[in-house]
């Protein structure tokens, strides 16, 4: 059985002059491409109009890129950020915040309803959670061949090793080695991949999607509450955190799992009739 894991992985899959293509590039697009197809079939079902799914993806898009920026920005880096704002433009450097994104998607879908669909968000949100579990799974891949986001040294069999001087490693100098940790990206992609298949399963099995705000309800316990108890393992993202007692990241997740469990209940308590924005 293996002691630990050394992780040399390439975050680029090749490079085009200067500019680096890289796997989280690949596999934030191919889980949007994934998650369109998986949007078009629940169109189809419900036989609903083809143009709202265009819509959906442009401000779906938006409200991700530009929610998970500010979201980095503005809750782990203030005040750098905030002295220095043309940096807040530089998304291909890194830094995009999950619990950032996914209040960009609240609103961006908030004037999709009020634009385009004139139903309530929830009917929107029962739909787009499907996917988003996916969507984050693979996320968290590109995070694993970024070498970030991972977790406290563990002596756990499946530890990974990962390149702790990547910008000089690429640039040509040997190797610097993390101590063996664990994969929080992994740990949290598992979650999310199972998440994922429940919501299909809600969706296209027990046809959830009658009583709004169910899965919506759901995906966000599941989502929010494995990241609140895999932030325990992880190793701190920004400085400040070092004498919280729960990091930034738990204390973004308790609100939307309190949330999650909240439309749960108003589901459960409704007829399932679908109900418009007014």
């Amino acid at each position: 059985m293996l002691d630990f894991i050394t992780w040399t992985a390439d975050p680029a899959i090749f490079s085009i002059g200067s500019r680096e293509i890289r796997w989280y590039g690949l596999a934030f697009a191919v889980g949007f491409w994934i998650g369109y197809m998986i949007v078009q079939k629940m169109w189809k079902q419900e036989k609903l109009k083809p143009e709202w799914i265009d819509s959906l993806l442009m401000y779906t898009i938006f409200g991700t890129v530009i929610g998970s920026r500010l979201g980095h920005c503005l809750f782990y880096a203030p005040d750098y950020y905030l002295a220095n704002p043309i940096e807040i433009l530089k998304i291909w450097e890194g830094g995009l915040a999950s619990h950032g994104g996914t209040l960009g998607i609240i609103i961006a879908i908030y004037f999709y309803s009020k634009r385009v669909t004139h139903k309530s968000m929830l009917w929107t949100f029962d739909k787009l959670v499907v996917p988003t579990g996916l969507v984050a799974a693979m996320i968290r891949l590109g995070n694993l061949m970024n070498h970030e986001i991972y977790g406290h040294p563990t002596d756990v069999p499946w530890a990974f090793r990962f390149i702790e001087n990547l910008h000089a490693w690429k640039a040509g100098a040997e190797p610097i080695f993390s101590a063996p940790s664990h994969p929080t990206q992994l740990y949290e992609a598992l979650c999310y991949l199972l998440t994922f298949f429940l919501c299909m399963w809600l969706y296209f099995r027990k046809e959830a999607w009658k009583r709004e705000g169910l899965i919506f309800g759901v995906f966000m316990i599941c989502i929010f509450t494995s990241r609140f108890f895999i932030e325990f393992l992880k190793n701190d993202q920004e400085a400040f955190e070092a004498n919280m007692v729960l990091n930034m990241g738990q204390l973004l997740s308790i609100p939307f799992v309190l949330a999650g469990i909240w439309f749960v209940i108003r589901a459960c308590r409704q007829s399932g009739k679908p109900q418009t924005l007014k």
